[in-house]
């Protein structure tokens, strides 16, 4: 495994014990809200899970555990990363991408840990400050 690909897995981890605590302080006022119990145990945990790494991506370019490990999501293109770009990463890399990795596995092992298949349908790489 490539060093940029255990600085994204130890991020990705970061993020989402952020993400799992700022759920858990959000849940008992959601909860007045909604009564959902589905909506609540998994919907809103994901939701805030992809609205955290929106607005970080989008002010700063890289989440806190990104930060933390010295890496940054950039545009192939080298411009800021745009909205589009952000959403079609967060959705793909959480429902297609695992597949898409299994079946074209030596295709992101090229890459040395910038590009995975999420970056790839959003036109993103994720390199070392």
């Amino acid at each position: 495994m490539h060093d940029l690909t255990k600085k994204r897995a130890k991020a990705a981890v970061v993020d989402s014990v952020i993400s799992t605590a700022v759920s858990l302080a959000l849940e008992p006022l959601l909860r007045k809200k909604i009564k959902n119990e589905a909506f609540l145990q998994v919907a809103a945990p994901t939701l805030v899970f992809w609205g955290l790494e929106y607005v970080q991506l989008r002010l700063q370019g890289q989440t806190l555990g990104q930060k933390a490990f010295g890496i940054k999501v950039e545009s192939e293109d080298g411009n800021e990363l745009t909205d589009s770009q952000i959403l079609k990463r967060v959705l793909h890399r959480d429902t297609i991408s695992p597949l898409a990795y299994l079946r074209d596995r030596e295709k992101y092992a090229d890459a040395k840990g910038e590009k995975f298949s999420h970056d790839a349908y959003a036109h993103t790489v994720v390199k070392e400050q």
